[in-house]
């Protein structure tokens, strides 16, 4: 059986990404089974949502050392802390555009490699955590227990992580990487701009 090359993997990945426009919003609706389940499925029903939290996988793969927890880890405790001000009624201004900002930016740190600093890297991926946690408690539907429903789209959120870290050391930052990220970039614009 013949294993495909890493630069035919790498664009396919970006052709899927560049041609789900079913997906290119995750705002897609509730799903029945309670509040878990609306949780597990809010990420995986948005290209926005699920770009971006593959990207800082990638991104994280990239930088090595501890950025490979640490850009995970300040995703997801802000994704949590967004969502918990959402559910408290506070809504964040300019949430959509941050979000899709989140989509090209991360897509292009990816694209070109961009090294940075640990912290100022945490901080950039904190600030996007909060707003793509903020989009999550508020699409969720009335009588869905909310910790339940964080509990969700947390554990999700991390296992996409570990995809992209998965992906991006398999890549190991080649020109593979580059494609993906150009197309994480692209699909980004492409929404903003829809």
């Amino acid at each position: 059986m013949r294993i495909m090359n890493k630069k035919t993997v790498a664009r396919a990945a970006a052709l899927a990404l560049l041609t789900g426009p079913t997906l290119a919003f995750a705002h897609t609706g509730h799903y029945d089974g309670g509040g878990l389940v609306q949780g597990v499925m809010h990420p995986l029903g948005g290209l926005d949502h699920l770009l971006a939290m593959v990207a800082v996988g990638l991104w994280a793969a990239y930088a090595g050392g501890r950025a490979l927890w640490a850009l995970p880890a300040a995703f997801v405790g802000m994704m949590l802390a967004g969502a918990m001000l959402g559910f408290a009624g506070i809504a964040l201004p300019f949430m959509e555009p941050l979000i899709l900002a989140s989509v090209m930016v991360l897509g292009l740190l990816v694209a070109f490699n961009v090294r940075m600093p640990l912290v100022p890297g945490m901080a950039l991926i904190a600030l996007f955590g909060v707003f793509h946690g903020q989009a999550h408690a508020l699409e969720m539907s009335a009588g869905a227990g909310a910790l339940a429903y964080a509990a969700g789209f947390a554990s999700v959120t991390a296992l996409l992580h570990a995809g992209g870290i998965a992906l991006g050391q398999w890549l190991l930052a080649g020109r593979g990487a580059r494609f993906i990220g150009f197309g994480m970039a692209s699909a980004g614009l492409f929404m903003a701009v829809a």
